[in-house]
């Protein structure tokens, strides 16, 4: 049995790809889940060669990456990318753009599926990286003919820009009609919904996360085990 080594669902976008790709094509794993702490670096060595989550484990194989367990993945489960040559083509590029990108977007809305947050003073660049996400969203929905990025069906660049939903719903950021209508898709999948009510039931608090949210904005709502 397959073993997905993950951090707290409440902050850990990198731990969501691969668990809601996994889980949206129906392959079986075994969640380990590990709170982020003051000794990551020990704790995650253990099973994480970079120390760092999320880390999937089959038989003998270890692979740690989000991006790298969406490759492997495919290999056995083709499903993973869009079987149109075109399509997959786009949907590679785009998820690695988000792999490697979008920065600002990471920096000043980071991941905190149980709060709201009203933003104050963001810098401009915040903008472009949105808009160039609802970018990828409108053109991959309209080329490939929806509901997801790539066509018919959840693939991995779903899975990869699967975080920014939750962004968007923590932060209240602005789209367009129909890349807002995607996040709605998507934050209303069956192992969304799952993840994002395990967010809420987590007691515990990790103090350098918490602390990020009010470098751009203040709480207006924590709806969070108390």
């Amino acid at each position: 049995m397959r073993e997905l080594f993950i951090a707290n669902k409440n902050y850990s976008s990198w731990s969501l790809r691969p668990w809601v790709l996994m889980r949206m094509l129906d392959i079986p794993f075994t969640e380990r889940l590990f709170s982020f702490g003051t000794d990551n670096h020990e704790r995650f060595r253990a099973f994480s060669p970079s120390a760092k989550m999320p880390t999937l484990k089959d038989g003998e194989t270890t692979v740690w990456d989000s991006l790298a367990i969406a490759e492997y993945l495919a290999e056995e489960v083709p499903a993973a990318w869009p079987a149109d040559r075109e399509a997959r083509a786009f949907a590679r590029s785009a998820a690695a753009e988000m792999h490697s990108g979008f920065a600002v977007l990471r920096d000043v809305c980071t991941m905190n599926c149980g709060v709201r947050v009203s933003l104050t003073n963001v810098p401009d660049s915040l903008g472009r990286d949105v808009a160039r996400v609802a970018e990828i969203w409108s053109d991959g929905l309209s080329r490939f003919g929806g509901p997801f990025i790539a066509g018919r069906t959840f693939t991995a660049v779903d899975a990869m820009f699967a975080p920014v939903a939750f962004r968007v719903q923590t932060y209240g950021l602005a789209l367009p009609e129909r890349p807002a209508m995607y996040v709605a898709r998507i934050l209303d999948l069956g192992p969304m919904r799952e993840w994002y009510a395990d967010a809420l039931a987590e007691p515990f608090r990790d103090q350098p996360h918490e602390a990020e949210l009010t470098r751009f904005g203040r709480v207006t709502a924590d709806l969070r085990t108390a």
